[in-house]
């Protein structure tokens, strides 16, 4: 039996070079061994693993910086990886995973993202995370004021980050249009787009546009800046949408006595308005809309996903009703933090796993069955019909910008 072959090794024909990894030792009596090592990848002219920052101190000392987990050495970070480090072992994430946990490692900075409502919440650390590792970040927000602040204190904790805050108001088709015109004088890409602002618990009142202002903001202005910006998605492909919808669209539903979309429903008068309802409505017509638009796009390379991001939410969308706000005080330690309520979002955004698939719902990093009505192929064409009718009859519907 050959030294290889009692070393494990297959045998070879060769008696002058060794299998790549092997080396040829010996005993101090004499005895020889082959030993199998592992190579430090020292790659000193490689780039710095992303994050990492290459500094000089106060003392005119060399340091490694990593602005993502704010820590500074002086040991080059290139230094610790082996051969065996670059094997990706695949992860399952659930609901105590963050946002930064499902990033950890990407470099993002090839991708432009448009995110609704990313002023605070779980808006803004969606935001946020992307903008740390490297995304170009737009906030869309219909307070310009709250929005600059928040896009600062993304750049104030690091300050590459590519951050900027535009003006869009849900409540408003004209301002959607005008959002979207002044999106696509930046000739960007637009590689994700998430659907994140919402209201809950609001007072009835009407938009100028003349219709309820929850069933508005969270469904109709989406679907009228997704209509405005298809052709950019499409020609960024792959690119994708992630629609945050709710678990609460289970306790209801949308259909008059002939099975289709009821706007007396959706967008009901005074005397019939409960605003948990019209919340809950609003969070069905988002997995509706979500599997519609995956249906429709998805053969131009653009998938759509909806998700739940997290039970119990402690954020500042239901600040507008005091019960709601007691509640949600009471139940603040058994929640989750904002971090992991963006989660969901973020694996929905650049899930390897999920590149072409859609069409489908998730919550805690898994995907789930939504309700029946939810899964439903003709409410979900219904729905889009009237929304269409809706858009058209308010700003003449979707017209080349």
């Amino acid at each position: 039996m050959s030294a290889l072959k009692y070393a494990g090794m297959d045998d070879t024909d060769s008696e002058d070079e060794l299998p790549p990894g092997w080396e040829e030792r010996s005993t101090k009596d004499g005895w020889v061994y082959y030993a199998k090592i592992s190579l430090c990848v020292l790659c000193f002219f490689a780039d710095l693993p992303y994050g990492w920052e290459q500094e000089t101190n106060e003392k005119g000392q060399i340091i490694y910086v990593d602005h993502i987990n704010k820590r500074s050495t002086f040991f080059d970070p290139r230094q610790a990886f082996t051969v065996e480090d670059v094997v990706v072992k695949p992860k399952r994430y659930d609901g105590n995973s963050s946002a930064l946990e499902i990033l950890q490692g990407r470099d993002l900075s090839d991708k432009v993202v448009l995110i609704t409502g990313a002023n605070s919440g779980i808006g803004f650390e969606t935001a946020r995370s992307f903008a740390l590792h490297g995304a170009h970040v737009i906030l869309a927000c219909r307070n310009l004021t709250r929005g600059n602040k928040a896009a600062s204190l993304i750049q104030d904790e690091w300050h590459k980050a590519r951050v900027e805050t535009m003006m869009c108001d849900l409540a408003s088709l004209r301002s959607v249009r005008e959002f979207a015109q002044a999106f696509k004088a930046k000739k960007l890409p637009l590689h994700i787009l998430v659907c994140n602002a919402a209201v809950c618990t609001q007072p009835w009142s009407l938009t100028e546009d003349g219709l309820e202002s929850t069933f508005q903001i969270c469904h109709l202005g989406h679907f009228l800046l997704v209509q405005c910006l298809e052709d950019v998605l499409r020609r960024s492909a792959p690119a994708r949408v992630v629609v945050v919808s709710s678990e609460s669209h289970r306790f209801t539903g949308l259909l008059d006595s002939c099975g289709k979309v009821d706007l007396a429903l959706l967008s009901p008068p005074k005397k019939d308005y409960w605003s948990m309802l019209a919340y809950n409505r609003a969070k069905l017509c988002n997995i509706l809309f979500s599997n519609e638009l995956h249906r429709r796009l998805s053969p131009h390379g653009v998938t759509c996903n909806a998700l739940h991001p997290g039970n119990v939410m402690y954020t500042a969308i239901h600040r507008s009703w005091w019960l709601m706000t007691f509640l949600f005080t009471l139940a603040r330690p058994f929640t989750k933090c904002m971090q992991q309520g963006a989660a969901t979002t973020v694996y929905c955004a650049v899930a390897p796993e999920l590149e072409g698939l859609g069409g489908m719902y998730f919550n805690n990093c898994f995907r789930c069955l939504p309700s029946l009505q939810a899964q439903d192929d003709g409410s979900a064409a219904s729905l889009w019909e009237l929304s269409e009718r809706l858009v058209s009859e308010r700003c003449g519907g979707v017209q080349a910008l």
